[in-house]
């Protein structure tokens, strides 16, 4: 899907928790509770693209039975972009929501401090139409940790100020998070308060419903997730539901572009697209991945990936 900083270029990453014993790589999540149509887990840090695909899976699942579900996982390990987890639902004509937060990070200060409280707190919506779904992929954050890493390693900074540094001075130079500095919230100086409300959202239904987050203090790599699935057709019906977003979705690609902008586009149009390239043609590596693998491969005998 073109998520360059959360998908492959984490493989080196997760591999290097299996290796120090961050990441379970077996068995099942412990059910901590389960009344059908809402379940909560501990996930024991196993591999959160697993448990985030089960959990969706499992929602969408039981939506068909109750009309909605939802799914909280508390200690799972990191589970990269959520829009990747969107389809599950959407293909079934579904819409669903996930959101995630990591208990173990604080690179996101609350609006108006300088001292980082928590994540980048990302919630991902995908909304069923008559056409492709709408596939929506915020974070409560302007940027995020993977992003500023990046461009630490390239030598790059920002565009704007979108960091405060240890002393809570607006900031464009990533390498500040490494020395006290946080990401502004989405809204940035001027209306970071909606940045900050929407994460303080997301790490209650995360953390919160799971039963398990920052009061606990856990070590390492964790995130806390909350999958919610909803079938229309157990609301206002699924004709209907697809009637509303299908019109919506005409209305925003028909609107009249404003200068510079050669057509308004829907949230995850693009991603699809590369999706359909990709499937078609191979996923395209971002520059540093195959170098991330390189060391994993000596360790584990696997021979290294040559590209033509």
């Amino acid at each position: 899907m073109g998520h360059t900083t959360h998908g492959l270029a984490l493989a080196g990453w997760y591999l290097q928790s299996i290796a120090d014993g961050v990441m379970t790589t077996s068995g099942a999540p412990e059910i901590v509770s389960d009344r059908g149509a809402a379940v909560c887990w501990r996930g024991r840090r196993l591999p959160g693209a697993w448990l985030t695909s089960e959990a969706v899976t499992l929602a969408a699942d039981r939506a068909a039975t109750h009309g909605t579900c939802t799914v909280a996982i508390a200690d799972s390990h990191h589970i990269g972009a959520l829009a990747a987890y969107l389809a599950i639902a959407t293909d079934r004509g579904m819409m669903v929501q996930v959101a995630s937060s990591s208990p173990s990070g604080a690179q996101v200060a609350p609006f108006g401090g300088r001292v980082g409280v928590y994540t980048p707190d990302p919630v991902a919506t995908g909304i069923p139409t008559d056409g492709d779904p709408i596939l929506i992929d915020i974070s409560a954050s302007i940027t995020t940790v993977n992003m500023a890493q990046r461009m630490i390693r390239e030598g790059r900074s920002y565009a704007h100020d979108w960091l405060l540094d240890r002393d809570g001075n607006p900031s464009r130079d990533p390498a500040v998070v490494q020395d006290g500095g946080t990401l502004l919230p989405t809204g940035g100086l001027d209306h970071g308060q909606k940045g900050y409300g929407m994460a303080l959202a997301t790490e209650a239904l995360t953390q919160g419903l799971a039963g398990y987050g920052r009061a606990d203090a856990p070590k390492g790599t964790n995130a806390a997730v909350t999958v919610q699935v909803w079938d229309p057709e157990a609301f206002g019906g699924r004709a209907a539901f697809l009637r509303q977003t299908g019109w919506l979705a005409a209305a925003c690609r028909n609107t009249p572009p404003r200068p510079g902008v050669a057509a308004v586009r829907l949230p995850g149009q693009h991603a699809l697209a590369r999706r359909r390239t990709a499937v078609a043609e191979g996923v395209a590596l971002h520059p540093g991945i195959l170098e991330s693998l390189a060391p994993h491969a000596e360790r584990l005998g696997v021979p290294a990936l040559l590209t033509s």
